[in-house]
């Protein structure tokens, strides 16, 4: 049978995607630059100090390219972007790539390893929840994920730390301590609270998710079907339901990445962990557009990514998709 309309629609799909998603990014660039331009204060005061007199300021500004028109700031903050070089701190005087290159390795760490811990432990959850229907077990997910699903994510950080980093129970470090450079995974000891954080505000999501799922394949036709040829219920489960049950759960899957980046931003504040997140904190109390800028932009750029990912993997795992065209 000939595949090729079949491989080239997929093609032709796939490409259609990176461009709207560079599209969005693109956009996004422009929100976050024009973002920065409404924040109160101004960045060369910041710098300055509030003693600075007005000719200092004013000269610092130019010195800056702040006194250029805002369309000038824009594309030339775009074209160092594109070429690698998004401009210099406006505090610190360093470039900036290299002044949060550390700090992404450190995020990137932080959000796949809590990927690593949540989607397993929400598809296992889900499954037996949804194949436990109505029963003690599902009764108790549906309550501790309802309550989990109520305390944002700094509340859940904070208690962490009161249970586990107190008097209450002294188990766990309560701040990240690592050195500009040091491999995250030289102290594990010092994730285990960030990622618990982390899994804790997503795993309610995705487990339900997985749960409702496995609930509806349950009671499809060829579901029943299988139980009436007498096939073991673990077959079933395994060959049956969480086969079809595998779209929703790459889908959210996606959007837990993309949920995990953002969530990143109150984590690392609460825990001192010197990532991205308590980067942006720092950069915005300082006025320190560039930072800000490219932080932002790694944000978007990272949800638009797991995004594409997502459709991705689902196309892959999805047959009738897959052969769409042949």
């Amino acid at each position: 049978m000939d595949r090729r309309p079949s491989s080239a629609t997929g093609r032709l799909w796939l490409l259609r995607r990176v461009v709207f998603g560079m599209a969005v990014v693109l956009l996004g660039s422009v929100l976050v630059f024009a973002a920065t331009q409404v924040l109160p204060g101004d960045p060369a005061r910041a710098v300055l100090g509030h003693e600075a007199t007005p000719e200092r300021v004013a000269a610092l500004r130019t010195e800056l390219g702040l006194d250029r028109p805002l369309v000038a700031q824009y594309l030339a903050w775009l074209g160092g972007v594109l070429t690698g070089e998004p401009g210099h701190s406006l505090v610190t005087r360093e470039p900036v790539g290299g002044l949060i290159g550390d700090r992404a390795v450190n995020s990137a760490v932080l959000v796949l390893v809590s990927a690593a811990v949540v989607v397993p432990l929400s598809v296992f959850v889900g499954a037996v929840a949804g194949r436990r229907r109505d029963r003690p077990f599902d009764r108790a997910v549906l309550v501790v994920t309802l309550g989990l699903t109520a305390l944002p994510e700094f509340i859940i950080a904070l208690l962490l730390v009161i249970l586990l980093s107190t008097s209450v129970f002294p188990l766990l470090p309560g701040t990240v301590l690592l050195a500009p450079g040091q491999n995250p995974f030289g102290e594990p000891a010092q994730l285990v609270l960030p990622v618990t954080a982390l899994v804790l505000g997503v795993l309610p999501y995705l487990a339900r998710l997985v749960r409702g799922s496995v609930i509806d394949v349950y009671e499809s036709e060829y579901v029943r079907t299988a139980r009436l040829k007498g096939v073991p219920e673990n077959v079933v489960l395994r060959r049956h339901v969480l086969r079809n049950a595998l779209v929703p759960a790459v889908q959210g899957t996606a959007l837990a990445l993309a949920y995990l980046t953002g969530g990143v931003v109150v984590v690392e504040q609460v825990f001192n962990y010197p990532g991205l997140g308590s980067a942006l904190v720092d950069a915005v109390n300082n006025r320190d557009f560039p930072v800000i800028q490219l932080i932002c932009l790694v944000f978007a750029a990272c949800y638009v990514a797991f995004n594409l990912l997502g459709d991705a993997m689902t196309v892959y795992v999805t047959p009738r998709l897959r052969t769409a065209g042949r």
